[in-house]
């Protein structure tokens, strides 16, 4: 399998799912409450629900960069900072499902095997504090960008689960519905 054809589509796939959260979100609850979300975190010292979805879209687009040699874009910047502020200023419903949906844009955009760097080549990967982690490219879309991915999005779907939106697992894998045998969906 090759990199672009692992990380695309589940980036695509799930954020797409992100943003139906926060449809749901909407149409469960004043509108008032619904923007409010956006500052609801876990614990006092983790990001808001609005950072966790910045987080996510960054990591989709740090990796479309990484692995094809290419420098961030400003664009990518912002949208850090915007993560990184979000606590004081979280944005708003509209805002936060214009960035997953530019995130898919981009992803979308790709072209087949934009991604698709030798599994071995060196992906050197510096975090905030001044750690660098020298991967492979395989380490790192395994064993980094998609796990911190899932982090962020997990933990927007527990931010919102604990702040009473009503998700449950069919929520979560609704983009395995297409894949059910027909006849095999259990009754009621």
């Amino acid at each position: 399998m090759s990199l672009t054809s692992l990380l695309v589509p589940t980036y695509v796939q799930m954020l797409g799912t992100l943003s139906r959260w926060l449809d749901k979100a909407q149409g469960q609850l004043p509108a008032a409450d619904a923007e409010a979300l956006l500052s609801a975190r876990l614990a006092p010292d983790m990001f808001p629900l609005s950072t966790q979805i910045r987080f996510a879209c960054v990591q989709a687009r740090e990796a479309m960069c990484r692995l094809q040699g290419e420098a961030f874009p400003a664009s990518l910047e912002v949208l850090l900072n915007e993560g990184r502020n979000a606590g004081d200023q979280p944005g708003s419903m509209q805002d936060a499902r214009a960035r997953i949906a530019e995130t898919i844009a981009l992803l979308e955009a790709l072209k087949p095997g934009a991604l698709d760097m030798p599994a071995d080549a060196p992906v050197a990967h510096s975090l905030p504090n001044g750690i660098i982690l020298d991967l492979t490219a395989e380490q790192y879309a395994r064993d980094w960008t998609l796990g911190q991915f899932y982090f962020h999005v997990m933990t927007a779907y527990a931010i919102l689960r604990a702040q009473g939106v009503e998700l449950g697992k069919a929520d979560y894998v609704a983009h395995l519905f297409p894949h059910i045998r027909p006849g095999t969906l259990p009754a009621g």
